[in-house]
C-alpha cells in the first residue's frame, strides 16, 4: 500500500514538473551555471520533473519518525537538541540558505542541521518527504501546493524565500517598455509551465493579447535560447536567472532589458511573483514547534546576511556547489532573494497561486489550497 502511494506521487511530481516554471526543465539551467533545471528556480530556481509532492499519511508518517525523541524543552537562544534536515535545488530558491550551512558547520546554530545533497530534480523530495526523510525543503512555488494536494495536507508553506527570477534580455535597445514586445518574436523556455503562464499574465494584465500580440518561440532549454541570441543581432529571449548572468558573459552586447519580478511589481496586483518557497512536513511542524522557531529565526537570518554582503554570499554559493562564485555575485540581485512568513506570505502566495490555478489548475495540484497550508499564517 506505501509502495503504491509512493508511486503516485512520483507520478504526481514528474507531471508537475512539466507544469512548474521555476525549478524545471533541465534544459532550462546551464551547465555551467549548475542551475536547476528550469528553476527559473525557476526557476530559474525551472525543473524536468515535477515541482515536488511531499506529504504523508498518518501511518505513513509515524514510519518516517521512527526514532525520532520528542522535542526537549529548551530557553532562548539555546541549543533544542532536534536534528532537522533540509533539501534544496541547486539553484536559486537554496541561495538564502548558505549563511545558515556555514554557521551550522561552524557549530554556531541551535538547531543541528542536515543538508541533502542539492539537486536540480524536485521530484527527489518526493520519497525523502513522504517517508520522514526530510523535514524541511526549499522547492518551486506551484510544487509546494502540488505536495499539499497530493499528500492530504502533508506539508505546509514555511515561507517564501525567491521572488522572480525571469528577465527579458537582448542585444539592442528596442525594448524599454514591457508594451514594446508588442509585435516582436521572443525565445524563451518553459513552455505549459510558470513561465509561459507569468509571461501570458502579464501581458493581459498590460493589454495585450497573448496569442496575437507576440510571438513565442519556445526552446527545448536556455542552451537553444542562447543560440538565437548569438545568431541574431535583433533577436529577444526570455531566460531566467543565473543564466542570465551567463548568458551575458558569452554574448557580447547582451543586456537586461526588462526585469519582470519588476514588471509585476508594477502591477501592484495584491500578491507576487513566487519562484521559490519552503515547505516543512506538517508532522515535524507539529512535534517540533520550538525547533522550527528557531530554524525560522536562523533561517531569516541567514537571507538577511546573502541580501547584505554579496562576495562572501557568493564564495559560500560556490563552496555548496550551487553556481560559480563569479557568476553569483552578478546574478543575486537579479534572483530576489526574500524572507516571507505568516500572513504576507499566504497574501503574496495565494494570490499568485490562484494566478496559476486561473490558468492551468493542475499546476497546483488541481485545486486550491486550503488555509491550513500556510503556516503561522492564522
Amino acid at each position: 500500500m506505501k509502495k503504491k502511494f509512493l508511486t503516485c506521487l512520483l507520478t504526481a511530481a514528474m507531471t508537475a514538473a512539466l507544469l512548474a516554471g521555476c525549478g524545471s526543465k533541465p534544459a532550462e539551467t546551464p551547465a555551467d551555471a549548475k542551475e536547476p533545471p528550469a528553476q527559473q528556480e525557476q526557476t530559474p530556481e525551472a525543473p524536468a520533473a515535477a515541482e515536488d509532492p511531499d506529504g504523508q499519511k498518518p501511518e505513513e508518517q509515524q514510519e518516517g519518525n521512527e526514532g525520532q525523541t520528542e522535542e526537549p524543552e529548551a530557553a532562548a537562544g539555546e541549543k533544542t537538541g532536534v536534528t532537522v534536515r533540509i533539501g534544496g535545488l541547486s539553484g536559486p530558491t537554496s541561495m538564502g540558505l548558505v549563511k545558515l550551512m556555514e554557521d551550522n558547520e561552524a557549530g554556531n546554530t541551535r538547531n543541528t542541521y542536515e543538508f541533502a545533497e542539492l539537486t536540480t530534480d524536485p521530484s527527489a523530495f518526493v520519497a525523502p518527504l513522504a517517508q520522514g526523510e526530510i523535514d524541511i525543503a526549499a522547492v518551486p512555488s506551484n510544487l509546494a501546493s502540488v505536495i499539499y494536494n497530493n499528500t492530504q495536507g502533508g506539508v505546509k508553506l514555511l515561507a517564501v524565500n525567491t521572488l522572480g527570477v525571469l528577465s527579458i534580455v537582448e542585444r539592442g535597445d528596442s525594448i524599454q517598455s514591457f508594451e514594446d514586445l508588442k509585435g516582436k518574436t521572443i525565445y524563451a523556455t518553459g513552455q505549459g509551465a510558470t513561465p509561459e503562464y507569468t509571461l501570458r499574465y502579464l501581458m493581459q494584465e498590460n493589454g495585450m493579447d497573448p496569442d496575437g500580440d507576440l510571438t513565442i518561440q519556445w526552446c527545448a532549454d536556455t542552451t537553444e535560447a542562447l543560440s538565437y541570441l548569438t545568431a541574431d543581432e535583433s533577436a529577444i529571449a526570455m531566460l531566467p536567472q543565473p543564466f542570465v548572468t551567463v548568458a551575458m558573459g558569452k554574448v557580447q552586447g547582451l543586456r537586461v532589458a526588462l526585469d519582470l519580478n519588476d514588471v509585476w511589481e508594477e502591477l501592484d496586483n495584491g500578491c507576487r511573483l513566487i519562484t521559490g518557497v519552503l515547505v516543512v512536513r506538517s508532522a515535524f511542524a507539529e512535534e517540533n514547534p520550538q525547533a522550527l522557531e528557531a530554524f525560522m529565526e536562523e533561517y531569516e537570518a541567514s537571507v538577511s546576511f546573502v541580501s547584505q554582503d554579496a562576495a562572501h554570499t557568493a564564495e559560500l554559493i560556490e563552496k555548496y556547489g550551487i553556481v560559480p562564485a563569479a557568476v553569483a555575485e552578478k546574478a543575486l540581485p537579479g534572483c530576489h532573494l526574500t524572507f516571507e512568513k505568516g500572513a504576507q506570505m499566504k497574501a503574496s502566495a495565494s494570490g499568485y497561486l490562484k494566478i496559476l490555478f486561473d490558468q492551468n489548475p493542475a499546476s497546483v495540484g488541481g485545486t486550491m489550497p486550503g488555509d491550513d497550508f500556510y503556516y503561522g499564517a492564522e
